[in-house]
């Protein structure tokens, strides 16, 4: 059998219109998921702030939502909110599991690979979050619900956002600060230095008298910050969060 994410839920979109429908919702370019290459996006506020990642798979007579399964009754609430006429169903997939196995996950190679089937399975879901913390690859909760803009979270940099498609919800505000380079803040890797546990969300990240970001997700003592990166380029160790001392890690395939 293979490993699952039990952390994770499905919801089947069905039906002739599905693609059209996801299409001028969400970040990225549904039209090119087939059933070896699925893509990462997300469906934003009209602000252009995050609401939710997924991942959306090939479901032979539709598509197949990889999502976070806390955040599953609210997504197929807010799809629901648009179906309007579409010729469309949205169902939650009980009967699924998301499996690392199959084709490349589209973020990053590291994360290994990932697909969706009828089967049960051993969870795997602290060796998939050890490895996506080592990776620095932010989801979820890492973004908070509609407090993040998509380029700040690094969207783009996973593969996440298609710059050549149609207008989706929050399309103009990414455009923008992707063309006029107002994209200034990026999430970043946060350690302590000693292996204490981080502080909490919202706590600043100083070096000396100047706040860098604050923090937004803590994992003991790994976790992701909100950075401007104009100051970082300025500013000098030591850093520090909430008392302690912290060391700020630029990922690997970060503007690579």
């Amino acid at each position: 059998m293979p490993d699952i994410l039990s952390d994770r839920a499905v919801i089947a979109l069905t039906g002739p219109e599905a693609r059209s429908f996801l299409q001028g919702l969400v970040t990225n370019d549904v039209t090119k998921v087939a059933p070896d290459h699925p893509v990462y996006t997300a469906f934003l506020t009209p602000q252009g702030k995050i609401l939710f990642d997924f991942l959306v798979h090939d479901g032979g007579d539709g598509l197949l939502l990889d999502c976070k399964k806390a955040a599953s009754e609210a997504l197929a609430k807010r799809l629901s909110l648009y179906k309007l006429r579409a010729k469309i169903e949205i169902k939650p997939r009980d009967d699924l599991s998301v499996v690392l196995e199959g084709p490349p996950d589209p973020r990053h190679p590291g994360l290994g690979n990932r697909s969706i089937a009828a089967v049960t399975g051993a969870p795997a879901d602290a060796a998939y979050h050890a490895r996506r913390l080592n990776l620095g690859i932010p989801e979820g909760d890492d973004f908070g619900s509609g407090a993040m803009f998509a380029l700040d979270s690094d969207l783009d940099e996973l593969h996440g956002v298609a710059f050549d498609k149609g207008c989706y919800i929050g399309q103009e505000l990414t455009a923008r600060m992707k063309h006029r380079g107002t994209d200034r803040k990026r999430l970043l890797l946060i350690t302590t230095t000693e292996g204490n546990a981080l502080p909490d969300r919202d706590t600043p990240v100083i070096s000396g008298a100047m706040e860098l970001g604050q923090i937004t997700a803590a994992y003991g003592a790994r976790g992701f910050a909100l950075i401007r990166l104009d100051r970082l380029a300025e500013a000098k160790e030591p850093f520090a969060a909430g008392g302690l001392e912290v060391a700020l890690i630029k990922q690997n395939w970060l503007f690579t």
